[in-house]
């Protein structure tokens, strides 16, 4: 039972090796491979389920009061419940499809934007300069997610790897692979 539900680091790293992404280079491993703590969907469910009482609400008056357009509010009913629905599997996908890759050679950043929006940006490993990390409040502090912050040698915008679970793991993992290849 454990085997299935407990993934020791080596078991990660070793899935990470058999994954290959589009634009792989021949000689490129992939060492990690993190998507974004799922706290980044909280907005989006708190929403949900404020929303979903205010659709129940003509369904409850309809139905108490005995009125004639009941029947309506079904249709009202699962429209609202498709739409919502349609709403959180938009906002899962985006969670799941944007990932931080880091590779023996950089490190990518694949943002998904809905169904069909993706974003992707990647930093060469011989241009970090810096990595820190940062954790903000008691959320992020209990829940275990912060921000990488990698610095580049050419000054230019630090690249931001957001609500990163385990940042401190992240943060290492980057200047392990950047002493390696240094």
């Amino acid at each position: 039972m454990c085997r299935i539900v407990c993934m020791s680091k080596s078991t990660k790293q070793t899935r990470a090796k058999q994954r290959s992404f589009a634009g792989q280079q021949d000689d490129e491993q992939v060492i990690l491979v993190e998507r974004q703590h799922p706290v980044v969907m909280r907005r989006q469910l708190i929403f949900g389920l404020i929303i979903l009482p205010v659709m129940l609400l003509p369904w409850a008056y309809a139905t108490g009061n005995g009125y004639a357009w009941v029947s309506y509010t079904y249709w009202i009913l699962l429209a609202g419940l498709l739409i919502l629905s349609f709403y959180w599997l938009r906002t899962w996908v985006g969670w799941y499809y944007s990932v931080y890759v880091l590779s023996s050679t950089r490190i990518m950043i694949v943002k998904q934007h809905g169904f069909f929006g993706r974003a992707v940006s990647e930093l060469a490993l011989s241009n970090i300069q810096n990595v820190n990390y940062k954790i903000r409040g008691a959320q992020a502090s209990l829940l275990g997610f912060g921000d990488v912050t990698i610095e580049t040698l050419s000054g230019s915008k630090p690249l931001r790897l957001k609500f990163v679970h385990k940042p401190a793991k992240m943060q290492q993992a980057i200047l392990e692979v950047v002493r390696r290849t240094t």
